[in-house]
């Protein structure tokens, strides 16, 4: 591919992936992490969040500089784990599916899970691209 006087080795196509993005209660991670490991998911990251979403909070006992006041509130925010990962189009709906079968139950929702479409990927300095860069080494 040649933009302007520069040759490129790679295309600007669009690929077959898909971004991951899944939110759970933070006890769930290790579920998460085997799930993606039993697809064969090259690679993920996680951090803690703060949020808030549909799911009612409980009260809980205020504390002011660890002293209890005897009295209890309702958190404006929950403690969460967003789990990020790209997966190859075919692999996105197993691992899906894998999510919400062993994560909660109707009665007692665990997370929420959002997919998007992504158009492409390159690993910077192999010149690897697409789902290439989705393998392990």
């Amino acid at each position: 591919m040649e933009v302007g006087s520069k040759l490129y080795l790679f295309d600007f196509t669009t690929c077959d992936m898909k971004e991951i993005n899944v939110y759970v209660v933070s006890e769930d991670l290790p579920k998460v992490t085997n799930i993606l490991r039993k697809h064969n998911v090259g690679g993920m990251a996680f951090y803690e969040i703060d949020g808030r979403g549909r799911r009612k909070r409980e009260e809980v006992p205020e504390m002011v500089r660890s002293y209890m006041t005897g009295r209890k509130v309702t958190q404006e925010y929950a403690k969460r784990t967003k789990v990020e990962t790209f997966v190859t189009d075919s692999a996105a709906k197993e691992i899906v599916e894998d999510l919400i079968n062993t994560l909660g139950s109707a009665s007692d929702p665990r997370g929420v899970v959002f997919v998007k479409e992504v158009s492409s990927a390159y690993e910077l300095g192999t010149k690897l691209s697409g789902e290439a860069i989705l393998t392990a080494k």
